[in-house]
């Protein structure tokens, strides 16, 4: 037996190690509710161990442990550095502010408690630095995102199976999305981005951007009804090409 799991991962390992055993329920229960309390015994553990890492963060971040830096660095520094980019646009700012988002994640470190995914934190101080250049600047900003003036009238997103953002992933090059997500407006990419590419939950990109659920829910809806049309005219001339060929 395997120390530590849980009795449901445990019985289940035990069936699967020995297929020639057949297992019996109790009476009243069912093989649907065996899974169902491994699913959420598997559950549990995950959220345990991400509280447990999240802890052990917070604690390396006090300490201004250089070597935890490195290896968040390690770990951030790909999807950081694309959060900026589609943010402001451009390589050079994004660079520039990929930096000094970690110098204040050394220097502020002791403010992260690890009771919110540290990822959730680290995009929270980057995208601060983005409206802190925004206000100097003439770029878009991402003041407006704080403000109201959107229609607020709740959404329902549906959940099952790929997202038309997804959809059009599978089936055109990284770079060509993007392109096309640089032509939304900043308040539609941001959700879009944070939801998709970091895939953030609604909950966590509302602590992101500081704005009600309602309003995330809202600017996913139309940043995705936005995304479809630039999508379909991006794909025009390929498939004009290929009818000609």
């Amino acid at each position: 037996m395997r120390r530590g799991l849980p009795l449901a991962f445990e019985e289940n390992f035990f069936f699967m190690a020995h297929p020639g055993k057949k297992r019996v329920f109790p009476e009243g229960e069912s093989v649907s509710s065996g899974v169902l309390a491994a699913s959420i015994s598997l559950r549990s553990a995950a959220a345990d161990q991400a509280q447990s890492e999240n802890a052990a963060i917070a604690h390396g971040l006090k300490r201004q442990n250089p070597e935890l830096l490195d290896e968040l660095i390690e770990l951030y520094q790909h999807r950081l550095l694309r959060y900026l980019l589609f943010l402001t646009g451009k390589r050079e700012v994004a660079e520039d502010l990929f930096q000094e988002t970690w110098m204040r994640v050394l220097l502020r470190g002791s403010q992260y408690n690890g009771k919110a995914r540290f990822d959730t934190w680290l995009f929270t101080i980057a995208r601060n630095l983005v409206i802190d250049l925004s206000r100097k600047r003439t770029m878009a900003s991402l003041d407006e995102m704080s403000e109201g003036g959107e229609d607020e009238r709740p959404f329902e997103i549906a959940i099952d199976g790929p997202s038309p953002l997804e959809q059009f992933q599978s089936r055109e090059d990284c770079a060509e999305v993007g392109e096309v997500l640089l032509k939304l407006e900043p308040t539609y990419r941001e959700v879009l981005v944070l939801r998709f590419y970091e895939e953030l939950s609604l909950e966590e990109i509302a602590t992101v951007t500081r704005a009600p659920l309602s309003t995330v829910k809202s600017r996913l809806y139309r940043g995705l009804a936005a995304l479809k049309p630039e999508m379909v005219q991006l794909r025009a001339p390929r498939s004009l090409g290929e009818v000609e060929g």
